[in-house]
C-alpha cells in the first residue's frame, strides 16, 4: 500500500518537474514581414544554394554569441530594421539584415526575436541549421554566471526538441568550412569572430556533458 501511494505520488510530480525543466522565454518579436521572407530566401539560394518556399531552417546546431553592447533594448534596435545598415563587409554578400533567435540579457533572463525554426542571418555558413543564441556582453563586459546558467536551460530545451548534433561558440565557425556542414556560395566569403571566447564555452560544454554535443 505504501509502494502504491509513493508511485502514485511519483507520476504526479513527474510532470511538473518536466514542465520546471522548460526555461521562462520573453517573447519580443523583430520585424518579420513579406520583405524579410524573401531577403531570407534570396539568402537561402544566394547564399547557401538552398532553394526553398519559406524561409524556414532545420535546426542541428545551436550557435553562441556575444552582442558587444550592454542592452537587450540596443540589441533589438539593431536586429528589427529588415535592411542592414552600414556593415559593407556584409551587405556585399546581402542586404538583409542580421539577427538571432534568442537573446540572453545578463541576468539571465532569456528573449525571443524569432521563431526557433525561422531563419535568421548570424553565422556564415551555417544559418541554414543554426538557432542563434546572443548574450549581452563582450570584451568590456564579461558574460555571467546567470547568463551560463540560461543558455544551459535554454541549449537542453532545445535539445529536447530538435536533433541538435553541435554545439559551438561563434569564433569556432570557420572549422566547418571544409566540412559538409558549411553551405556558403563564395569560399572567400568569412570574418574572424572572437565571441563568446574559450573559457565561457568550456564550462557551457562542462555543464552539457550528458548531452553529447559535438564541435569540431
Amino acid at each position: 500500500m505504501l509502494m502504491r501511494f509513493y508511485l502514485k505520488f511519483i507520476f504526479i510530480l513527474f510532470p511538473v518537474f518536466l514542465c520546471a525543466q522548460t526555461p521562462t522565454v520573453i517573447q519580443k518579436p523583430i520585424i518579420w514581414n513579406a520583405e524579410r521572407e524573401q531577403l531570407s530566401l534570396d539568402y537561402l539560394k544566394n547564399r547557401h544554394g538552398i532553394v526553398q518556399q519559406t524561409a524556414i531552417i532545420k535546426p542541428t546546431m545551436v550557435v553562441v554569441h556575444w552582442t558587444a553592447n550592454n542592452s537587450v533594448q540596443a540589441t533589438f534596435n539593431t536586429f528589427n530594421p529588415v535592411l542592414l545598415p552600414g556593415r559593407p563587409e556584409l551587405r556585399k554578400a546581402s542586404a538583409l539584415n542580421v539577427s538571432s533567435q534568442y537573446v540572453i540579457d545578463r541576468d539571465g533572463t532569456i528573449y525571443q526575436f524569432l521563431p526557433d525554426t525561422v531563419f535568421a542571418r548570424h553565422t556564415i555558413g551555417l544559418n541554414y541549421c543554426a538557432i542563434g543564441i546572443e548574450n549581452i556582453g563582450g570584451d568590456k563586459y564579461p558574460l555571467t554566471g546567470k547568463q551560463l546558467k540560461a543558455n544551459e536551460k535554454l541549449i537542453r530545451y532545445l535539445k529536447s526538441k530538435y536533433p541538435i548534433d553541435f554545439l559551438i561558440g561563434h569564433h569556432e565557425y570557420r572549422a566547418f568550412r571544409k566540412t559538409k556542414y558549411w553551405k556558403e556560395t563564395d569560399p572567400e566569403y568569412f570574418t574572424s569572430k572572437s565571441d563568446p571566447g574559450d573559457a565561457f564555452m568550456l564550462k557551457l560544454r562542462e555543464n552539457l556533458t550528458d548531452l553529447k554535443l559535438l564541435s569540431l
